[in-house]
């Protein structure tokens, strides 16, 4: 007896959705995130406006004075859907866990000195309730933000600030031995700390912006492309002199975070603005001046943290934000 094995090739039908195959051009495989994005975001038949702001749809365009005839050129690079995103995130986080694990086995933050553990845990702990307020911020994002390829996108980012503000914690409860007291006292600098007050009562204007669009560039343009390199790299480097080396794992994700995160926010504010001279003039003045508000907020702490050299620091950091605005056509 024998037996004969044969394979045989079957050809899909349609290799994606009409509506991808429409916007693509013909019926060809489309990636993954692009069937996650196209489409999405629901354009008629609503049953009735938002008692709160009857003047709008429910999902309505007109909640920004940005203008684009097709929303889903606002495209992530990353190419981010729910699969991608997290399998990114737990690499990222593997690593994260392993620098935190080998920090409490050998007990590395000991190793600062007692005058940077005190600095550290006043530059760097209040952040986690800037964190929370960049959580909120993109989550309104996400709640009237127009076309799933800009709200998916800021709905991961809002789960990325939660994380971050964990990560500083966690932090915080290393060096002062999981008791939370040094938590309890980055509120009340946050609250009460004269140096403290600037950024926050920015924070606290975001979180009532009307311009969603305006808000995306305050937060995830402005005030993040002034705090990250000011902290997770002129602070970070300061205090290498002062066992701060210990430190630099711990926030590494932060830095590394922001590398990746910036290449979205750069390629949604460049294709934004070069859709119309309408948008590069709203682009480029609220570029300007959430990164006046967000140096100007940042620059008590930074005096307090480097001193004399807080404004060399400073305006390195601004050097580079507006390179980068001009890179997004952007005029600063």
């Amino acid at each position: 007896m024998s037996l004969e094995i044969k394979t045989a090739s079957i050809q899909p039908r349609r290799h994606t959705f009409a509506n991808v195959a429409r916007r693509l051009g013909a019926d060809k495989p489309a990636s993954r995130y692009d069937e996650a994005m196209y489409d999405l975001q629901a354009t008629e038949v609503f049953h009735y406006r938002p008692t709160w702001e009857p003047q709008y749809e429910l999902f309505d365009s007109r909640r920004t004075a940005i203008v684009m005839a097709d929303w889903h050129a606002l495209r992530d690079p990353r190419q981010y859907y729910y699969g991608t995103y997290t399998i990114a995130r737990s690499r990222m986080m593997e690593a994260a866990e392993k620098a935190f694990s080998f920090a409490e086995k050998r007990s590395t933050l000991s190793g600062l000195t007692p005058a940077w553990a005190a600095r550290v845990q006043h530059y760097l702990l209040p952040l986690r309730h800037y964190e929370w307020g960049a959580n909120m911020n993109n989550s309104l994002i996400t709640d009237i933000g127009f076309c799933t390829a800009i709200t998916q996108a800021t709905m991961y980012a809002t789960m990325d600030r939660l994380g971050i503000a964990q990560l500083i914690s966690r932090i915080g409860l290393l060096l002062d031995d999981s008791t939370g007291s040094s938590l309890a006292t980055a509120k009340e600098l946050w609250l009460h700390d004269a140096a403290w007050q600037g950024l926050r009562q920015t924070v606290e204007d975001t979180l009532v912006m009307g311009d969603w669009f305006e808000l995306f560039v305050a937060q995830n343009l402005a005030l993040d492309g002034v705090i990250y390199p000011l902290v997770y790299r002129h602070f970070d480097a300061a205090g290498q002199a002062q066992g701060g080396a210990a430190l630099s794992p711990l926030t590494e994700f932060m830095s590394d975070w922001f590398d990746e995160t910036s290449r979205w926010v750069d390629a949604v504010i460049t294709v934004a603005a070069k859709e119309s001279e309408a948008n590069r003039a709203l682009l480029s003045a609220w570029t300007k001046t959430w990164k006046a508000r967000a140096a100007e907020a940042v620059r008590p702490i930074a005096t307090q943290v480097l001193g004399d050299g807080a404004t060399e620091a400073l305006d390195l950091v601004l050097d580079d934000l507006d390179k980068r605005a001009r890179k997004l056509t952007l005029e600063i």
